[in-house]
């Protein structure tokens, strides 16, 4: 009859130090010991710099430079505006002051940054940030495309003006189409205005920062 080995305790190997002891794997640090905080602590740091990459990589800021004031006063209107660079409460702003006047069929002083080319095709976004404080009066952010012509039409969105430091989030889905039947088209983007209007009343506000958000991939 054939035989077959009956099964022994499997050898194990006995790693050796430099004096014929066995070698012991570390252990980890016990819960709670100091070395686990620390090991924590760098996990954290590590999580919380990974998060605050992504956050500043979510939006493109506009150019500071290059904004100019436009009033009413191009279409016979009366209104009165300053555009000035200032720092409130430890923050660089531009601000834009004045007395908006429905006189005359004006209503408007506005903040305007004519977009470059690197800016004018906005499809990687879904909708603009603004860092504003203010007087708590309502204002308008217009853009206009290169399929506007008359100077009227815009696309728009509100927004409060708070009394502190605050950020605000106008997504591109949520302007309206003002005396145009053309759909926004954010690959045609040629302006962006922030604009006090409408109404008769003292404008105070000032941007901190304007920047658009990418889209969620």
């Amino acid at each position: 009859m054939p035989k077959y080995p009956i099964p022994g305790p499997r050898a194990r190997s006995v790693q050796q130090g430099p004096q014929g002891q066995r070698a012991r794997r570390a252990a980890p640090p016990p819960v709670g010991g100091r070395g686990w905080r620390i090991l924590v602590l760098v996990l954290l740091i590590v999580t919380f710099g990974e998060v605050a990459a992504v956050q500043q990589a979510t939006f493109r800021e506009l150019p500071a430079d290059g904004w100019r004031l436009v009033t009413d006063g191009v279409m016979g209107g009366v209104s009165r505006g300053t555009l000035t660079a200032e720092e409130i409460d430890g923050r660089r702003c531009l601000a834009l002051r004045g007395r908006v006047s429905t006189e005359n069929n004006g209503g408007f002083i506005q903040l305007a940054l004519d977009l470059d080319d690197a800016l004018r095709d906005a499809t990687a976004y879904d909708g603009i940030r603004l860092d504003v404080i203010g007087n708590a009066e309502s204002y308008n952010v217009h853009l206009r495309t290169a399929d506007l012509w008359l100077p009227w039409q815009s696309y728009r969105a509100s927004f409060t003006a708070p009394e502190s430091w605050s950020s605000v989030f106008l997504p591109f889905d949520g302007f309206e189409p003002y005396k145009t039947g053309a759909e926004l088209r954010l690959d045609r983007l040629r302006r962006i205005g922030i604009v006090a209007i409408g109404r008769d009343f003292d404008a105070d506000v000032c941007i901190g920062s304007v920047a658009l958000r990418h889209r969620a991939e």
